[in-house]
């Protein structure tokens, strides 16, 4: 390096500005806001070198009608990395998604227009909707009108634009640095092409496949759902004592009975064994041998089974098919036959099942067939009740029921066609892999590692990725009918990926024509949808143009994946993290990006996880309204990774008041030697601050702290702990002020109005220079947190050299050299010497002006030095006038007054006229 690149690199050139008189936060959001947009500030520039780019998968927020400020609270994480990175010459991809499929979306559509869909209905394009908005009135099935299912589709995209609308614009305020010209939509076309192709490459890869099976089933959303959107809820319900009747010697149904204890008496009609554990010695006798299910009289056998819990209830339980999944469990280790009588709608079947044979039996059945399961259940435990099969009366229990996440009735097991993915739930060999993907990814905080571990060790099913809704990505398939009119599930009719994304309820196979659809001979579509999870696991792909053609998207791919973040929720690992993994390990056999910031959730004031489910949320609008964005950033990035926050208006407070310090102290700093007697500084100026030029002690003190500050937070920052860099560059910050400031503010401005020892000049600009270092510094460190109030001071700073989110993060090194050998200890003693001698004043309760004839301060040995460093300052800043005596606490004493060791005591002192005060 020259010689005039290291004075260059050891200097930082200032082009300051005319100074507001009045400096503060309010206005600067829309200020800077557009300035940032005019300018293009954020844009990614298309660097095209893979190490030059750091790429985040950025979470697509539900579009499903208004944020909270946990959404504001996790996307500040991610941005205050974003902005380190840009600042630390990263060509940043950050682009924005907008989730605007799947049943929050279509729920929130029925409810504001009153429509739901029917699919039995043509297109009609001139349908008006009954209503544009219900003030959150709920509308019931019943009353709301039915329409075509791609009327129901526009009008899903309409009102998810106009949310859209009213997110980004929340977004922008908050100040997050994304890249508004890369944006997308999850029911887009692209991701819409995107979901397809992979869909069908797993399908021709043999990873993608349907069956027949029982699965987990939401009666009121009327879909399926995945093991992933399950949620355990308690629920109230009763233990019944029901008596099966063992087998006679000649096959009949005896009267001996065997007691199960059940919460479901309705699903008697489904049974197709008793199950015990093999070690329970109170039902090992019976092993092997038939009973008869009471009222129905169908015989079933006793099988042993080590899931059977020998503590719950009497130890031994029916199996039926399906009460719950462990009932799936036994049907399918033991091959028991399929006897199901809940239908999609929760109601049990109208059919009487043909293997109930009594005339009894079926009688009673037709006399349940079609009820909810809670009616079934009120007239079998009558029955049973009448027939003495019923050993006393029900007990009241509470039992864990799965729930499906959205929904408020427990889930039911129906048996269905559907779509499923290989995620290592029945390939051990792919679980395994799975499991070494996540030892590969970085988990910020670490601990949430296990979390991805319990999880995928877990796994007992492939992934269910069809749903029976509307509204999301259709699977791209037909079957062809043959001429009887059955449909051939076995070999679906598959698209060419250059024709992607197609809707099979519009679009025709290839070698079909309209008019063949749903007759023998042609084809039909598959009506399912892919669950929206299926396409959110594709964020990576969508964003970086994965397998678009043309050199451009093959460029973008190439410099974005892997990408380097995904910033989410600890509580979507199971789903949104999770199923990614899986989607980029079948299609690209890597992990989708190095790291994962997982943010905690925000806590209500009673300490609850505050949700639009519960009715606790906060409109972020409301504190940035009130506080200012800066101040709101500043809650949110208080909090670490992984960790729970509570809502605080305290905090946002705080930074509010800091956002203010920063201003008025670098509007103050950069008005000396400027300003005119009105204190206006009206003219622009030019500054060099040199790191030569910082020759005083306390000075090179600030400079030697300012260096390892920056050593901590940058450290930090690449560790992901936004939190640690805050805390650090903030307690510095109010050091800085609070100390520094009010000790070296009079020899900057060279006057010595109490001691009469007039500053030399290059102690002067020794001052000046580290006022401007340490507050360009604080500008640059601070960016990441208070993206408006730095871009303020930044700009009175270096008018001409565009946005602090541009300018380059700082390094230690300038500050160092700044130091030379200086004792970083200076500052802390000095500090500690000047708040002694004013608590004095405090206490006597004069004014600060007041001068302080003589002092005796006692501390300990290991600041005397400091202490004497920068004793010239001290003395000016505490208008201390005549002789100072340092001694050792020791000899004084020691410490008093419950100081610590470290305390700067004043032992004796003397206080003189406070000035006139002026009139």
């Amino acid at each position: 390096m020259t010689n005039e690149a290291q004075a260059h690199e050891l200097s930082v050139s200032a082009h300051l500005t005319a100074l507001p008189d009045k400096a503060g936060v309010e206005g600067l959001e829309e200020k800077w806001g557009a300035t940032w947009e005019d300018e293009q500030t954020y844009a990614f520039q298309g660097t095209r070198d893979r190490k030059a780019v750091y790429s985040i998968d950025t979470p697509p927020p539900t579009v499903s009608g208004s944020l909270h400020v946990g959404h504001v609270f996790s996307y500040t994480h991610t941005d205050v990395i974003a902005r380190f990175k840009r600042m630390n010459g990263f060509d940043v991809f950050y682009p924005m998604g907008w989730d605007d499929n799947g049943l929050p979306t279509e729920r929130r559509v029925q409810n504001y227009f009153g429509v739901r869909v029917d699919t039995s209905l043509k297109y009609d394009p001139d349908f008006k909707p009954p209503f544009e908005g219900t003030d959150g009135k709920k509308i019931q099935a019943k009353d709301q009108v039915p329409v075509s299912r791609q009327n129901f589709i526009e009008l899903c995209e309409r009102l998810t634009s106009e949310d859209e609308k009213l997110f980004e614009k929340l977004w922008r305020t908050l100040g997050l640095s994304v890249d508004w010209k890369q944006t997308y939509h999850t029911i887009g076309e692209h991701p819409r092409r995107v979901a397809q192709k992979a869909f069908l490459r797993n399908l021709a890869r043999g990873q993608a496949y349907q069956k027949q099976a029982p699965g987990l089933w939401d009666v009121t959303f009327q879909t399926a759902v995945a093991q992933a959107e399950l949620e355990s809820r308690e629920y109230d319900g009763f233990y019944h004592k029901v008596a099966f009747h063992l087998e006679n010697e000649d096959g009949s149904e005896g009267t001996e009975p065997l007691y199960i204890e059940t919460t479901r008496p309705e699903l008697l009609p489904a049974c197709v064994a008793l199950i015990a554990h093999p070690d329970d010695e109170r039902y090992q006798k019976y092993f092997g041998k038939h009973v008869y299910s009471p009222l129905f009289g169908v015989k079933v056998p006793v099988i042993a089974h080590t899931a059977a819990e020998m503590d719950k209830g009497a130890g031994i339980a029916m199996c039926c098919t399906f009460g719950d999944m462990t009932d799936v469990q036994w049907w399918r280790d033991l091959q028991l036959p399929t006897r199901s009588i809940i239908q999609r709608n929760g109601r049990l079947t109208l059919t009487i099942p043909e293997w109930i044979e009594s005339e009894s039996g079926r009688a009673l059945f037709e006399e349940i067939a079609g009820k909810t399961t809670f009616s079934a259940r009120k007239i079998i435990v009558d029955a049973l009740r009448e027939s003495g099969d019923l050993a006393g009366e029900p007990t009241p229990t509470k039992r864990m029921t799965n729930f499906y996440e959205k929904g408020d009735k427990p889930l039911e097991i129906v048996t269905s066609r559907q779509w499923y993915l290989s995620n290592g739930g029945t390939d051990r060999a792919l679980n395994a892999e799975l499991i070494q993907r996540g030892k590969e990814l970085d988990f910020h905080p670490d601990f949430m590692r296990v979390r991805y571990e319990n999880w995928v060790n877990g796994l007992n099913g492939d992934w269910l990725i069809s749903r029976q809704r509307f509204f999301g990505v259709p699977f791209p398939l037909w079957y062809p009918i043959d001429e009887s009119g059955e449909v051939d599930y076995e070999h679906p009719l598959t698209p060419a990926e250059d024709i992607l994304p197609v809707d099979p309820s519009v679009d025709t196979p290839a070698g079909y024509t309209e008019d063949q659809r749903d007759v023998p001979g042609g084809f039909t579509a598959e009506k399912d949808i892919m669950d929206t999870w299926a396409t959110s696991s594709l964020t990576p792909q969508i964003v970086t143009k994965w397998a678009e053609p043309g050199e451009e998207n093959e460029a973008l791919f190439k410099a974005t994946f892997p990408m380097d973040l995904r910033p989410q929720g600890q509580d979507i690992i199971r789903t949104w993290l999770f199923s990614s993994v899986v989607r980029a390990h079948l299609e690209n056999g890597v992990l989708p990006w190095a790291h994962t910031g997982l943010s905690g959730w925000i806590l209500d004031p009673d300490h609850k996880k505050m949700s639009k489910s519960k009715g606790n949320v906060v409109v972020p609008s409301e504190p940035i309204e009130k506080f200012g964005a800066d101040a709101v950033r500043y809650w949110a990035a208080s909090a670490r990774l992984g960790t729970d926050a509570a809502y605080e208006i305290g905090e946002m407070k705080i930074g509010r008041r800091l956002a203010i310090k920063l201003l008025n102290a670098t509007k103050f700093a950069l008005a000396i030697g400027r300003e005119d007697e009105n204190h206006h500084v009206g003219s622009a100026a030019e500054a060099q601050w040199n790191a030569a030029d910082v020759v005083n002690p306390l000075d090179r003190s600030v400079m030697a702290q300012l260096a390892s500050v920056v050593e901590t937070a940058t450290a930090a920052l690449n560790d992901y702990d936004h939190a640690r860099a805050l805390d650090t560059i903030e307690t510095f910050f109010w050091q800085f002020c609070d100390d520094y400031i009010e000790l070296a503010k009079n020899r900057a401005y060279g006057t010595a109005d109490a001691t009469g020892a007039v500053p030399s000049e290059a102690d002067v600009l020794s001052a000046r220079t580290t006022l401007g270092l340490g507050l360009d510094a604080f500008a640059r460190l601070l960016a990441p947190y208070l993206p408006y109030a730095t871009e303020e001071v930044y700009s009175w700073m270096h008018a001409g050299e565009g946005s602090v989110h541009r300018a380059a993060w700082p390094t230690a090194d300038l500050y160092r050299a700044a130091a030379a050998d200086a004792d970083a200890d200076v500052l802390l003693w000095a500090g500690r010497a000047l708040a002694a001698l004013r608590k004095i004043k405090s206490e006597a309760k004069v004014s600060m002006k007041t001068p302080i004839l003589s002092a005796t301060l006692a501390l300990s040995p290991a600041g005397m030095d400091a202490v004497r460093a920068a004793a010239a300052d001290i003395w000016e800043a505490g208008r201390v006038t005549g002789d100072v005596q340092l001694v050792a606490a020791s000899a004084s004493g020691g410490a008093q007054d419950g100081e610590d060791a470290d305390s700067v005591v004043v032992t004796a002192s003397e206080l003189g006229e406070a000035p006139a005060k002026k009139k």
